[in-house]
């Protein structure tokens, strides 16, 4: 199993489950409420870790109690975090109000992004594979340079979720780019495989799969061919799809670093991702 570094935010979350999103001035009861580690990064590592391979996370921490929740799950997950900096303040939170299949996010951030000096000092001779949040676009390109020249053959992927200014110029360092329906949407990329033939002039040479909720996922490989995996819906009904994305990122990130080929790496991240949407949390043994 491959050793991966996950690069990104951890943040605290605050979930309740609603019957109907409250009106201005409302008052509401909420049917349950839980606390949870959350992020995209995070969530990709504890995924990646019940499949088998060795996580760290790298990313700001605050020296504050309500880190013990973020701190109590990666730990409780095998996630290696002893190399994240600390800073004073609060835990980057998100409120999330989840009405049946929808949901509200108000997110709260107090800490800075992790500068580019704190990645540098990482020893990444241990590491078979490095996965990046496409955020702080100014300190990943230092970050995503740094890996080219101290382990050129180190594999990298790189979250595109959402558009963030500046970002294009780095999508010919990645390997991997991992893409959002919105972030398609977006640049009025309606169509998967239209997507797929945009990003193929935008970055040539690099692999890009995109999630597109109930239609599944596609995929292009380095010369070319495009691929395709139906969604996989749970037995059970949706129960939670909160971080479906994060499960789908990690189920294709260790597909691919055991060597399997990107339509089976897909299929097996479609399939993870259901799992986790008929589950509330991330525990998915």
């Amino acid at each position: 199993m491959a050793n991966v570094l996950l690069v990104g935010i951890a943040t605290l979350d605050i979930i309740y489950k609603l019957d109907h999103y409250p009106p201005e001035d409302a008052e509401v009861r909420a049917q349950s409420l839980r606390l949870s580690r959350g992020g995209n990064a995070a969530n990709t590592a504890v995924v990646l870790s019940q499949l088998g391979h060795r996580c760290t996370f790298l990313g700001v921490m605050a020296d504050a109690p309500e880190t013990a929740v973020i701190e109590q799950d990666f730990t409780r997950h095998d996630v290696d975090y002893t190399h994240c900096p600390r800073m004073t303040g609060r835990p980057p939170t998100s409120s999330i109000y989840i009405t049946g299949a929808g949901r509200t996010i108000v997110h709260y951030r107090d800490l800075p992004e992790m500068a580019a000096q704190h990645f540098t000092r990482m020893d990444l001779n241990a590491f078979d594979w490095i996965h990046f949040e496409g955020r702080n676009v100014a300190e990943l390109g230092k970050m995503l340079a740094h890996v080219r020249q101290l382990r050129p053959e180190l594999r990298i992927s790189l979250e595109l979720e959402k558009p963030r200014e500046g970002i294009e110029k780095l999508l010919h360092i990645p390997d991997l780019l991992i893409c959002s329906r919105g972030y398609a949407q977006h640049y009025g990329q309606n169509q998967p495989e239209q997507f797929l033939s945009w990003m193929q002039k935008t970055a040539p040479g690099k692999t890009v799969v995109v999630a597109w909720g109930e239609a599944g996922a596609y995929g292009r490989t380095a010369d070319g061919q495009i691929c395709h995996s139906p969604a996989f819906p749970p037995a059970n009904g949706l129960v939670d799809t909160l971080g479906a994305g994060d499960s789908f990122n990690a189920g294709l990130i260790g597909s691919l670093a055991n060597r399997t080929g990107l339509p089976q790496a897909v299929e097996s991240a479609c399939k993870i991702a259901g799992a986790k949407c008929g589950l509330e949390g991330f525990d998915l043994k």
